[in-house]
């Protein structure tokens, strides 16, 4: 009888994929709001878990979930010591109680990439993504803590769609309506506010960078106007391969382009960020400029 060799398929299959990410527990497509994350190459896997405990972590604090005590799932490791002081009939009416105990819906997914150093969370109502990387950026910049190890930037969208004019022109349209009554609410009445569109594509051919842009500001209130000097707002668009996504964010270049590396050598290494000496403080734009990458 012909003998039979063993392929790698017949053994044991790999858990993770090349850039991090478990097939079981990832979403095949890139879709909702969410946040982009870059990372140290190689530590895609790592990446993915240390932002899941991050994000939940914020989140439960801003977005608590109702009826559910965060302490209950301390309480639930218990040591095997106060285990055995237990009679039996405690052991099982503590199993029963947890059993009972509703589930906690999953409010962030890894998104497969398929590429090196990227990485996409797409998060669940009524996590907003921009809230969420703002506070933890300003956490960052106050306590030099980033909690992370190879984490470098976080990018939030409110939305993401198809990258074609259509798709990106509505999605701007809905973000923009969205950011505006916002801040209509809390102003009282619309303001003049000035504003530079942060534009950068990732293994994307299809749109040209100005026809973006165009399309971006064609979407844009009357009374917003563009300076790329001293903007009030930022415009931030991602477009990676087949997929657009933006938000509208505040001190962007004040909290260091979102990365939060940088964040914290500014605050641990001060030295380092004197006046001018940052990378993005005191950042001054090309003539032609529109958007840097």
């Amino acid at each position: 009888m012909a003998e039979v060799q063993s392929s790698p398929s017949n053994g044991r299959k790999r858990k993770y994929r090349s850039d991090g990410v478990s097939p079981t527990w990832v979403k095949r497509t890139i879709e909702g709001p969410g946040i982009w994350a870059t990372c140290v190459k190689g530590k895609e896997k790592g990446t993915v878990g240390e932002l899941y405990d991050l994000f939940e972590s914020l989140a439960a604090d801003i977005w608590p979930i109702e009826g559910h005590d965060p302490s209950a799932d301390d309480r639930d490791n218990v040591s095997d010591a106060d285990e055995n002081e237990d009679d039996l009939e405690t052991q099982i009416a503590k199993e029963v109680a947890a059993l009972k105990r509703p589930k906690v819906e999953k409010r962030f997914a890894n998104c497969v990439t398929n590429t090196q150093c990227v990485i996409f969370i797409s998060c669940k109502p009524p996590v907003d993504p921009v809230k969420l990387v703002m506070q933890h950026v300003d956490n960052v910049q106050k306590t030099g803590i980033t909690r992370t190890k190879y984490t470098h930037r976080l990018t939030p969208v409110s939305g993401t769609c198809v990258a074609n004019l259509p798709e990106l022109h509505s999605l701007c349209r809905r973000t923009v309506t969205a950011y505006c009554a916002q801040e209509n609410t809390d102003s009282g009445s619309p303001r003049a506010r000035k504003y530079k569109v942060e534009l950068r594509v990732r293994n994307h051919n299809t749109l040209t960078r100005m026809e973006i842009i165009q399309e971006v500001a064609k979407c844009m209130p009357p009374n917003y106007t563009v300076d790329l000097d001293n903007p009030d707002v930022f415009v931030l668009v991602e477009v990676f391969k087949s997929t657009f996504g933006m938000s509208i964010v505040e001190n962007y270049y004040r909290f260091q382009k979102f990365n939060v590396m940088e964040l914290a050598n500014a605050h641990n290494e001060p030295e380092r960020f004197e006046k001018g000496a940052g990378r993005v403080q005191d950042k001054k734009q090309d003539g032609d400029g529109a958007v840097m990458v």
